[in-house]
């Protein structure tokens, strides 16, 4: 049976869950730079204190901010992959980068702040890497579960990135070939870029709007991969 929470432990969740919505919300305003636990207090009516008895510093609570933000897109492309689970891999690919596209137009500032320019000062903690991991793995996975066409090696590998080829294929898929591996997260490169392009607007004037270059590019990298 779940456990029964008392009282209190439901007014902190609460409370917690609306100091993270004020911090998002002057995300929003004023950027990552000029989060501020005094002024997240303010808007809440609360003493500066009361608020550090839930996050001790800035950067405990922009930790929290980074957390949700990739459990959110972690959600949607595993749910767009659990959506089209017996689809053919080429739609589950389309899928899962439309959905990737959808959370960060849904949420932009949430995304700079996990892909953007980094926060003067702050150093996201190990804490964060299994989450902001979700999201290139169930790309990965994707690709592993595949069936594959035949592709070419393309271009030799040099200088170190043999060593690094040979130690993420060991580590994050075992017989996968080198060069697949490459194109896969040269494909989640690509990805996270063509949408930080859209959102800063570097694509007006080009490519703007993006939804076609952003579904040809989809398929140009499936291609590459020979899904």
């Amino acid at each position: 049976m779940p456990a029964i929470r008392t009282a209190r432990e439901r007014a902190r969740e609460e409370l917690t869950r609306e100091i993270k919505q004020e911090a998002r919300r002057q995300l929003a305003s004023a950027g990552a730079q000029q989060l501020s636990l005094r002024a997240v207090a303010r808007e809440l009516g609360m003493v500066s204190s009361a608020l550090y008895r839930y996050f001790p510093s800035r950067d405990e609570l922009l930790t929290a901010l980074i957390m949700d933000a990739y459990t959110e897109l972690g959600d949607a492309a595993e749910q767009a992959l659990a959506a089209t689970a017996d689809a053919p891999a080429r739609e589950r690919w389309r899928a899962l980068w439309q959905a990737t596209r959808d959370w960060a137009r849904a949420n932009p500032h949430e995304f700079a702040l996990i892909y953007g320019t980094p926060v003067p000062g702050y150093a996201a903690p190990k804490t964060t890497i299994e989450a902001a991991a979700r999201l290139p793995l169930a790309l990965l996975g994707l690709v592993r579960e595949a069936p594959l066409n035949p592709t070419p090696p393309g271009p030799t590998p040099r200088g170190a990135l043999p060593e690094q080829l040979t130690r993420l294929t060991a580590t994050l898929a075992p017989g996968l070939p080198q060069h697949t591996l490459a194109r896969a997260v040269s494909a989640w490169v690509q990805l996270i870029g063509l949408i930080g392009f859209e959102l800063h607007g570097h694509l007006v004037g080009s490519f703007d709007p993006a939804a076609d270059f952003f579904a040809w590019t989809a398929e140009q990298t499936a291609d590459s991969l020979g899904l």
